[in-house]
Formats: structure tokens, sequence, C-alpha cells
């Protein structure tokens, strides 16, 4: 069997929840969709990017921090880079 490399699991779930995040009022903090693996969940509240997202809640809460990172990790994987004179910046 192969070894995971969990921090880049994290890195994905960090950046897809992103992709789900909002805000419910302006200056409520921001929050995400839960449809997330609940280690990988519980990884990045150990790592203070999100709250914990043990409760009733169907969202996660990130901290500021962690939704800065999101930002970033999303642009990262999925953003389209410009081109210029036909490469890539």
């Amino acid at each position: 069997m192969m070894e995971i490399d969990y921090d880049k699991i994290d890195e994905m779930v960090l950046a897809l929840l992103y992709l789900t995040s909002f805000q419910k009022r302006k200056g409520f903090p921001l929050q995400a969709w839960k449809g997330m693996d609940w280690e990988a969940l519980n990884r990045l509240h150990e790592k203070d990017y999100i709250c914990d997202p043990v409760n009733k809640n169907k969202s996660i809460t990130f901290t500021e921090e962690g939704f800065d990172l999101s930002e970033k990790l999303f642009q990262k994987h999925f953003g389209i880079k410009e081109k210029k004179g036909g490469k890539e910046k």
C-alpha cells in the first residue's frame, strides 16, 4: 500500500473549503460547508485553520489565517494563470 501525504490532503481540503465559503452577514466569521472528510477537518482544526468542526452546525468556521490560506491555495491549485506572450506568468 502506498504511503499517504496527509499534508497534501489537508491542503486540497482547505482549498476546496474556499469554494463553498460564505459569510452570513457582514462582520460575521467566514464559514464553509462541512462536506469533507472528518479526519481532514480535525487536522485543519489542530493546525488552527478552522474552529472545532465537532458540533451540530452544518458548516465550519474559518480562523482568519485559515481563510487567507484557503483562498491562496484555491488560486494556486484551481486558478488559471495569465498568459503573456504565450507563456504562463
